[in-house]
């Protein structure tokens, strides 16, 4: 017997729909699916909770200092004039910084092997690039979702039986975080 379903697909079509599955999931919260599909989307995201909440304070807190180029009212280099040469006017800024531990590193690179990639476009730019932004998904998890299960041994998802599909009588259930 398998370890898993095969859901009618090859093995990369089955892990990208996977892979989509699950990160919509844990961007948005719910998602719509199959049966067969849901539980096996289960069972990656409860994996990849439960590593996030395992993994969640795992981390230590850097001072940075940096050299930052002066930007003037426009958002361009403020340069001034040195020895005949124009020079750009840099400000040091001092910033604190979350550096992973080992195993929270592992951790992070083993959900980015299961995440794709997902932008966010406001509503008012919908359709143009501008405004766009690349979401960092384990860095959701570790700060958003990780806190929130803190307390709690496992059964983060939820499936909630919604009916029969009308095309091909398919049971469609709701995916949900708890």
């Amino acid at each position: 017997m398998a370890g898993y379903r095969k859901l009618s697909r090859t093995s990369s079509q089955r892990k990208a729909l996977l892979r989509n599955q699950v990160t919509n999931l844990l961007y948005r919260g719910k998602i719509v699916t199959t049966e067969a599909k849901a539980k096996e989307v289960q069972k990656i995201a409860e994996g990849i909770i439960a590593l996030a909440v395992k993994e969640r304070d795992n981390y230590d807190t850097v001072t940075v200092t940096t050299k930052v180029p002066r930007k003037d009212k426009d958002g361009k280099n403020v340069k001034e004039v040195v020895d005949g040469k124009k020079v750009t006017v840099f400000d040091d800024v001092t910033k604190e910084i979350k550096k992973d531990k080992a195993s929270r590193l592992h951790a992070r690179r083993q959900m980015l092997k299961v995440f794709t990639k997902v932008t966010s476009t406001p509503a008012e730019a919908a359709g143009k690039k501008k405004g766009t932004k690349v979401i960092d998904m384990p860095a959701k998890m570790f700060d958003d979702i990780a806190p929130k299960y803190a307390n709690r041994n496992g059964g983060y998802t939820r499936i909630v039986k919604i009916g029969q599909r009308k095309g091909d009588a398919a049971m469609e259930v709701l995916l949900e975080l708890v």
